[in-house]
């Protein structure tokens, strides 16, 4: 329903972000939404799995990830505490994998509105000129 609407060649190839030329670099772009329940989970909890399945996109384009961007909706009556813990587990992750985080935005919707906290992260990196990866290319026993 999405992609008809959006169509164009850095789509098309239906890979983890999009990878475009700017000032002579190959520049990664990806997006991703986590709306996970519970929020805190063991080995982790939304604010990590949110770094990492970014960053995670950006590697897929054979990108470096360089920077992020985050942003929160929070359901009324959130915790501050669990909050903080949250952003505290993003700050650990981030320098984990050797990104910035340079812009974000927060909206809080009524409760009931949300379950608890959402957090979307967009990610930019820089993609190699020796690196091709394209999910095209993949094939049966790849490691």
């Amino acid at each position: 329903m999405v992609l008809p609407q959006f169509r164009n060649e850095l789509l098309e190839p239906l890979h983890d972000g999009a990878i475009f030329s700017l000032n002579g670099e190959r520049v990664a772009f990806s997006t991703d939404s986590f709306v996970v329940s519970p929020i805190f989970f063991p080995g982790g909890d939304i604010g990590r799995l949110a770094v990492h399945g970014t960053v995670n996109d950006l590697a897929m384009c054979g990108a470096r990830p360089l920077y992020l961007s985050a942003s929160f909706i929070l359901e009324e009556g959130l915790p501050m505490e669990d909050f903080w813990r949250v952003v505290q587990s993003m700050h650990a992750a981030a320098d984990n994998a050797g990104v910035k985080l340079v812009t974000g935005d927060t909206k809080v919707v009524d409760r009931g509105k949300a379950d608890k906290i959402f957090v979307n992260t967009s990610g930019i990196g820089i993609v190699p000129n020796e690196v091709n990866i394209h999910p095209a290319r993949a094939t049966v026993g790849d490691k």
